[in-house]
C-alpha cells in the first residue's frame, strides 16, 4: 500500500516560554492546533511543559500527556532528548557551556552529567512506549568535532578511538530502545560527531549496524555544509525515521564562505531561515520521501535569523501541508491496461 506521510507537526523547543500561551502543555498544544498543526514534539528536559521520569514510570501520566495533547486536536509525533543526548559525549572543551544543559547538581562535574544524561536518554525510550510512540529524536554528542579541520595534524587513530568511544557509550542506550521497540533518530548536525552521511556510517558500524539508530533528517544542516540533501535522502533512506523541516541558505562572498568568518547568524553566509525564505528544494525532499514510502512526521523546527517566531510558526503550518503528497494507489497510464496472462506475454514476444 501507498504510504503518505503525516503532518504538519512543530517542535515546541523553540516556543516554550514562562508566558502564556507557552508556559505549559495544554495552553502551547491549543496555540500550536489554532494554527494548524496536528502534531507536537515535545522537548523533554522543559519541565515546564513535560516531566520524562514520570512519563517513564507511570503509564497514568503517559496516557495524560497524550490525553492533554488530544483534548486541543494534536497528536505527539516525537519526544526529543537533543541536549540530553548532547551530554552523552562532550569534548572538555565544551564543558562550561553544556554544563547549561544539565540540573546544577551536576555542574563541574563531567561524569556525573553524563550519567544524569545516559539515565535521561534512557528514560525517553521508555516514555515513549508507555506514550505509544515508534520514535525519539536526540543528538549524538562529541568528541572529535574539535579536531575537525586537520590541521594540527591529527594523531593516527584519534578518529577511530573517537568513535570507538561513541558507539560504546551509545550502544546499551540503543539496547534500552530496543527492548522498548523505539528507534533514535539522530539528527545529523555540526557540533556533533555524527554531522554528515560518512561520520554517520563510522558511528553505525561501530555499533554494528544496531536497528534502533536512525536519522532525523533535517535539510537545513546539509545546506549549510553544502552537502548533496536530495543523493542524502536516496543514500539513507531506509534510515530515516523523523523530519525535521527546516530552511537555510549558503551566500558565499569574497571575504566568506562554509566557516563564516565567527559572524553572528545575521551576518554569516550559511544561515537558517523561516520555512519558504531559504534556499531548500522542499519540493524534491518532500517528493524523494513519498518516493521511499516515509510515513512518519514532518515536523517543524523553527529557527531564523531574521523573521518573528510566531510568524515563522504560523506560516509554517501551511507550508508543510501544501508540501506533502497524498501517495497515490495506482499507476496514472492503469487507464490504458488490458488483462494479460502468461500465455499472452509469451505471444508478444515470439516466444513458442
Amino acid at each position: 500500500m501507498a504510504k503518505t506521510m503525516k503532518g504538519a507537526g512543530i517542535f515546541l523547543a523553540q516556543f516554550a516560554g514562562d508566558s502564556e500561551p507557552f508556559n505549559s502543555l495544554p495552553s502551547i498544544a491549543k496555540w500550536a492546533a489554532g494554527l494548524g498543526y496536528e502534531g507536537i514534539q515535545i522537548p523533554t528536559w522543559d519541565t515546564r511543559l513535560f516531566d520524562l521520569r514520570k512519563a517513564a514510570e507511570s503509564k497514568t501520566y503517559a496516557d495524560e500527556v497524550n490525553g492533554i495533547a488530544a483534548e486541543a486536536g494534536v497528536a505527539v509525533t516525537e519526544l526529543s532528548t537533543h541536549l540530553q543526548g548532547q551530554l552523552v559525549a562532550v569534548h572538555p572543551a565544551y564543558d562550561e557551556q553544556f554544563d547549561g544543559f544539565a540540573p546544577p547538581e551536576v555542574h563541574n562535574n563531567p561524569k556525573a552529567r553524563q550519567e544524569w544524561a545516559v539515565e535521561q536518554v534512557m528514560l525517553a525510550a521508555k516514555a515513549s512506549r508507555n506514550m505509544g510512540l515508534d520514535v525519539t529524536v536526540s543528538f549524538t554528542g562529541a568528541l572529535a568535532f574539535p579536531y575537525l579541520y586537520p590541521w594540527p595534524q591529527r594523531p593516527a587513530g584519534l578518529v577511530e578511538e573517537a568513535f570507538g568511544e561513541l558507539a560504546r557509550r551509545w550502544k546499551p542506550i540503543l539496547d534500552i530502545y530496543e527492548d522498548n521497540g523505539v528507534d533514535i533518530g539522530y539528527e545529523i548536525h555540526p557540533g556533533e560527531d555524527v554531522f554528515d552521511g560518512i561520520t554517520f556510517e563510522m558511528f553505525l558500524e561501530r555499533l554494528g549496524g544496531h536497528p534502533r539508530c536512525t536519522i532525523n533528517y533535517d535539510p537545513s544542516h546539509f545546506v549549510l555544509q553544502q552537502l548533496d540533501y536530495l543523493a542524502f535522502i536516496d543514500i539513507y533512506h531506509e534510515r530515516i525515521s523523523a523530519f525535521h523541516v527546516k530552511d537555510a541558505e549558503f551566500n558565499p562572498t569574497g571575504r566568506q564562505g562554509v566557516y563564516s568568518g565567527y559572524q553572528d547568524w545575521t551576518n554569516r553566509a550559511g544561515r537558517f531561515r523561516s520555512l519558504g525564505d531559504g534556499q531548500v528544494d522542499f519540493g524534491g525532499i518532500f517528493s524523494r520521501l513519498a518516493q521511499y514510502d516515509y510515513d512518519s512526521w514532518a515536523v517543524l523546527e523553527w529557527e531564523c535569523c531574521l523573521k518573528h517566531p510566531e510568524d515563522g510558526a504560523a506560516e509554517g503550518a501551511p507550508f508543510i501541508k501544501n508540501h506533502i503528497i497524498r501517495v497515490t494507489e495506482t499507476a496514472f497510464d492503469d487507464f490504458a491496461g488490458g488483462d494479460t496472462d502468461r500465455d499472452t506475454i509469451r505471444k508478444m514476444m515470439g516466444i513458442s
